[in-house]
């Protein structure tokens, strides 16, 4: 495992799309302590303050998975995540929220963004980006539902968060290599599996509940007249992210774009 220290750059994602990645070790980290321009799924902007939270991306050769179990990969970080928390004996459940954001609680505090290199049918290289809340306790009003470890209680050393982390996803890995199948351990920490919810569908309010994802990572819900739903992600939103989003532009009648944590 090599940690390669950043002191400033733009984005941990786009710094790792830079460099010649078949030249990169197995399992190298690229921290940054500050991070000017991350970025979050769908090309949101990912909110930071310097040197409070962890920011970084992990370079992974899993070659022995297929080009379309990519999602395992996600199944396995959200988890070594989940661990992690678990470790800190945190007073609070935690959930994955589909695909790959981190909740204590109701409020999120990590968030995944992976994008998979295909060599010969495999995931020659995967750059695995982290961004997990530590010690920031204030967070501008756009960003929805954010918490942290300090918020939590849990303030820690973000260099000690970082190398503990590394172990919880080196260990999960080592798994994933070794065989091992991710699905039903993120299912047992899915976010409102089995639970009827209100969602977002392709533009329309609708009552559904999640009962399960797909081996290619499909959100899967079933809805009171006994509709079954296959979701990518661009097609469904959750209550709680659209309550968000409206209190947003609510507060904020200008022009100024809606990013997302």
């Amino acid at each position: 495992m090599k940690i390669h220290r950043l002191e400033s750059i733009a984005s941990t994602n786009k710094y790792c799309e830079s460099l010649h990645l078949d030249q990169v070790e197995d399992f190298t980290c690229f921290w940054a302590i500050e991070q000017t321009d991350g970025i979050g799924q769908q090309g949101n902007y990912w909110h930071s303050e310097r040197g409070k939270n962890l920011t970084f991306s992990l370079v992974l050769h899993p070659c022995f998975l297929p080009a379309a179990r990519q999602f395992m990969l996600t199944q396995t970080l959200s988890l070594a995540i989940v661990d992690f928390l678990l470790s800190l004996n945190i007073d609070s459940p935690i959930h994955i929220k589909w695909p790959n954001d981190i909740y204590v609680d109701q409020k999120k505090i990590c968030g995944i963004l992976t994008s998979a290199h295909i060599c010969n049918g495999t995931i020659g290289s995967a750059i695995c980006g982290i961004g997990l809340n530590i010690n920031q306790t204030a967070f501008p009003s756009w960003i929805p539902n954010p918490t942290s470890l300090s918020l939590l209680k849990y303030p820690m050393d973000i260099e000690v968060a970082l190398n503990k982390l590394l172990s919880c996803i080196n260990i999960r890995y080592t798994q994933l290599q070794q065989g091992w199948q991710p699905q039903a351990d993120y299912l047992a920490h899915l976010m409102q599996l089995n639970t009827p919810s209100q969602y977002l569908y392709k533009g329309q309010l609708i009552e559904a509940t999640i009962t399960g994802v797909d081996e290619y990572g499909h959100l899967l819900l079933s809805t009171p007249d006994n509709r079954n739903l296959c979701c990518q992600m661009k097609e469904i939103s959750f209550l709680l992210d659209i309550t968000s989003k409206c209190t947003h532009q609510i507060n904020h009648k200008d022009n100024t774009p809606n990013p997302i944590l």
